[in-house]
């Protein structure tokens, strides 16, 4: 039976199966694809012509910011490309229509260097403040959570899913399970942060073992994001700090202090784990002090005298 949905279904477990693809990406693919085929009102797909496709993709822009729709219309032309590749589509529709769509540069928001310190200062503050064992082993857990957020500008997710034989403190080296279960190694170059991470290690280690997770609770269950995340409101709302933190923000504050220390983009790429380095260059439109200090200090005008 030709029924779209059937054939959703067998793509999904197809991805699963044979492409090894991760949960996160099936359940983004699943989202885009039971809401296409919602809207789409055309249950046999070989009857899906290019303008049904152009119409959908007309009401997704309506609804959603062009980077949601660009990855919506990638769900569904992946799935068309399986369709083709598995002869149930004679033709794919997507082969007679073009998609051009300009999408906005969004700058990725950093935290001030001042306002970095000011925060970790905090967490450190709090755990010597600590009037409990309970409120000392959560701030040194948190302590090594930010320093490591900052340090390596290692994504949330990739944090929390870190196993207790990704993190090696004897070379102080991560591995890292990227998007795409890409894997890449970073290097823990300041001796304080490999310190508080020797320390919170030894304190939760049975915590560690249990979850096999090495950010744990005390309970022995792994982080979540969602726990992160509060926690990182928790300090800033201590620290009086008026502006809204995220976890991404440290990964984008460590990038952009990279590039104005003069680092490699290349380099900053391959420690940030992105597969193309059109994606790392978003960071130079925001490296604006250092830009101001070139023009003032290194262009040849300055040399001018009359």
């Amino acid at each position: 039976m030709n029924n779209l949905q059937t054939h959703i279904s067998s793509y999904l477990e197809y991805c699963l199966a044979q492409k090894r693809l991760d949960e996160k990406t099936i359940k983004a693919y699943r989202i885009d694809l039971i809401q296409f085929y919602n809207e789409i009102s055309i249950s046999d797909p070989c009857k899906i012509a290019p303008y049904d496709l152009e119409k959908y993709i007309e009401k997704m822009h309506l609804k959603y910011k062009p980077k949601s729709v660009r990855r919506k219309i990638a769900s569904i032309k992946a799935f068309f490309h399986y369709l083709e590749y598995k002869n149930i589509i004679l033709q794919n529709p997507f082969n007679k229509i073009q998609i051009h769509f300009r999408e906005p540069v969004i700058l990725p928001k950093t935290i001030p260097l001042y306002i970095v310190e000011e925060f970790l200062f905090t967490i450190y503050k709090q755990r010597s403040a600590a009037k409990t064992n309970y409120q000392k082993r959560n701030a040194l857990r948190d302590a090594a959570i930010v320093e490591l957020l900052f340090s390596t500008g290692i994504r949330i997710s990739e944090l929390c899913n870190l196993k207790i034989s990704d993190v090696n403190l004897i070379d102080g080296v991560i591995l890292i399970y990227g998007k795409g279960s890409k894997e890449r190694i970073l290097q823990i170059g300041n001796s304080s942060v490999l310190n508080i991470l020797k320390e919170y290690k030894n304190d939760f280690y049975n915590e560690i073992v249990q979850c096999n997770h090495f950010f744990s609770s005390q309970s022995g269950k792994p982080l979540s994001d969602q726990s992160v995340r509060r926690m990182i409101n928790k300090y800033a709302s201590l620290s009086s700090i008026d502006l809204h933190i995220t976890p991404h923000m440290f990964r984008h504050t460590f990038a952009t202090s990279l590039l104005e220390a003069d680092v490699d983009i290349r380099y900053i790429q391959e420690m940030l784990g992105h597969s193309s380095i059109n994606i790392t260059q978003i960071y130079t439109h925001v490296a604006v002090s250092k830009q101001k200090d070139i023009l003032i200090n290194k262009h040849p005008r300055k040399d001018f005298h009359f």
